[in-house]
């Protein structure tokens, strides 16, 4: 939740007049319970919409997810969507990709991934491929010599967001 991709994320949608909301997975930080790596962890975002759902209701829903969170929001929009509920917008940001090979994806919302080019955690040919793969309609944006973490470059990556918010 601390990271400072995540929270340029928060921050830039934050600016762009959405109520926003981080959270922590269980497990991580002083959140309860164990961290799983996947379905736990998709359980913990829909709650949290849910939660949302009843503060704003009627509100568009934006969901935005990096790295492993990438592959969490891109888990919960299909799961959202397959229960009739509408999400507005799904961004992906250096998605783990790899985890979403039997995910069922959101086929109605608009969908962005921003995939650094020189990206050390998950191999941009990953990403490039599954995006190629897809057969749904989606925005696949690079970013140039840019790390995993965005490091010096999240000026871009806020520059990228926010005409798409």
């Amino acid at each position: 939740m601390l990271n400072k991709v995540v929270s340029t994320l928060q921050r830039t949608a934050r600016d762009s007049g959405l109520h926003t909301l981080r959270f922590n997975y269980r497990g991580v930080g002083n959140s309860e319970g164990t961290h799983d790596m996947g379905a736990g962890e998709v359980d913990d975002a829909e709650a949290v919409a849910q939660w949302l759902g009843e503060q704003y209701p009627n509100m568009p829903l934006t969901l935005m997810g990096f790295s492993f969170g990438g592959f969490v929001a891109a888990s919960l929009a299909g799961r959202l969507e397959a229960q009739g509920i509408e999400v507005q917008q799904l961004f992906m940001i250096a998605p783990a990709v790899m985890r979403l090979e039997k995910t069922p994806l959101a086929q109605r919302c608009k969908m962005t991934v921003i995939q650094p080019e020189a990206d050390e955690v998950v191999e941009p040919q990953l990403v490039y491929d599954w995006s190629s793969a897809l057969e749904r309609p989606h925005e696949l944006l690079t970013v140039a010599e840019c790390g995993h973490f965005f490091h010096g470059k999240l000026t871009d990556l806020k520059d990228l967001l926010l005409p798409r918010l």
